[in-house]
């Protein structure tokens, strides 16, 4: 079991949260918390970035979820970079990989045209 870091940036398309650890039922709130933090305005792009993250349950599922009913709420998206195997494969499993935007890396996740179109 690894601790939940939670790294939070700007980039041009709007805020990024860099996520490493596990995200399980004693540390998602901790996400939900970051998010809740976050200014996200209309229009804007809020990236997870996944590389470092070892691993997810559903109650990390469900914090991702939340992170992207706070960004639709205010008029932006949500992004995911770098998931991991295990994650993408749950996120098949129950359709949430139409539900969320997936990119290889943050780079890509945060570039203008991905962003935008």
């Amino acid at each position: 079991m690894r601790a939940l870091t939670i790294t939070a940036r700007d980039a041009g398309t709007g805020p990024v949260l860099e996520i490493t650890g596990d995200l399980d039922h004693h540390t998602a709130p901790e996400l939900r918390e970051a998010v809740d933090g976050l200014t996200v305005a209309a229009g804007q792009v809020l990236v997870l970035d996944l590389a470092g993250l070892d691993f997810c349950d559903s109650s990390g599922i469900s914090a991702l979820l939340s992170a992207r009913s706070v960004a639709v709420k205010h008029g932006g998206q949500i992004a995911l970079a770098a998931v991991p195997a295990n994650t993408a494969r749950i996120l098949g499993i129950v359709g949430l990989d139409q539900v969320f935007a997936l990119y290889p890396d943050a780079a890509t996740a945060t570039a203008r045209s991905s962003a935008t179109g």
